[in-house]
């Protein structure tokens, strides 16, 4: 599971979960307090981003416990990770956040032979990531997505709307009948297993 490290306010994101398989892209801001805590994306209890993934894959990923989810995401082609790699924050909202820096997202982009979508989750993790992508715009549909967070008050009919675009990109395999292995890629750039399917 990919771990956090905080210290006196500063925040630092989550290893990439993504492998060589992953077509579409989904990148946050940075982890919230609820999400940290877990040491989960998206660990926030009314974050609705594990339901838009029910919606956007098809599949019931918000009842699985979260070693499944990630595999869940794999198995369709979504990756995730964060578009800062660190910055001082108190609380969890993006317009708390201060001096962010950076994730090496180009470094990452690079390494996904499969990659045909980015997808923003939210305008915050939009406003950043533009910037530093925008070499590889031309290549890749790139999508501002409604944030799944609880503080972005919209109904969830709406988001799901919005990031239901993202099925076009998705690897529709059915489940694998046979069990499978599935990976993240931690912070040395090594794959890890995760769990079986």
């Amino acid at each position: 599971m990919a771990r956090a490290n905080s210290r006196a306010g500063v925040i630092r994101h989550f290893a990439p979960v993504c492998s060589d398989r992953t077509r579409v892209l989904i990148l946050g801001s940075l982890p919230g307090v609820a999400s940290l805590a877990a040491g989960q994306y998206y660990g926030h209890p009314r974050n609705a981003f594990w339901r838009l993934m029910d919606v956007v894959t098809g599949d019931p990923v918000s009842g699985l416990a979260y070693p499944e989810r990630l595999a869940a995401l794999d198995h369709r082609g979504i990756g995730l990770w964060d578009v800062i790699a660190s910055a001082d924050r108190s609380g969890s909202l993006d317009s708390a956040i201060r001096s962010p820096q950076a994730a090496d997202l180009r470094g990452l982009v690079a390494q996904l032979p499969a990659l045909r979508a980015m997808a923003f989750n939210g305008g915050a993790a939009a406003r950043l990531g533009l910037k530093i992508l925008a070499p590889d715009a031309d290549r890749l549909d790139v999508f501002v997505l409604p944030s799944s967070s609880p503080a972005h008050a919209r109904p969830f009919a709406e988001k799901a709307a919005a990031w239901r675009t993202l099925t076009q990109f998705l690897d529709r395999c059915p489940r694998p009948a046979v069990t499978c292995r599935a990976a993240f890629r931690d912070r040395s750039g090594s794959f890890r297993e995760l769990t079986r399917l």
